[in-house]
């Protein structure tokens, strides 16, 4: 899945390669840049692994996990990156 490397360089603050870069695909990402492209590659991931329809999901509390594993990768993003740009010389 997509969102595993983009979400991992994210919650290190590390810059990552992404479509949003300059070139695409090659240069480097911020941090948050990647949170947010892992957040569209994972929600993507499991819209397409929904139940069909009249079909029963085995938990109703995902979306709750989810929101807050999203809202913490942002958060670490966020606190990584920042520590990264004050450590680089």
């Amino acid at each position: 899945m997509n969102a595993v490397p983009h979400g991992l360089a994210a919650v290190q603050g590390r810059p990552f390669p992404s479509p949003f870069a300059s070139p695409p695909g090659v240069g480097m990402s911020p941090p948050l840049v990647n949170a947010l492209w892992s957040s569209v590659n994972a929600g993507a991931g499991v819209w397409m692994l929904r139940p069909a329809r009249g079909e029963r999901a085995a938990s109703t509390s995902w979306p709750t996990v989810a929101v807050g594993a999203l809202a913490m990768m942002f958060v670490l993003a966020g606190w990584f990156g920042r520590a990264a740009e004050r450590s680089r010389p």
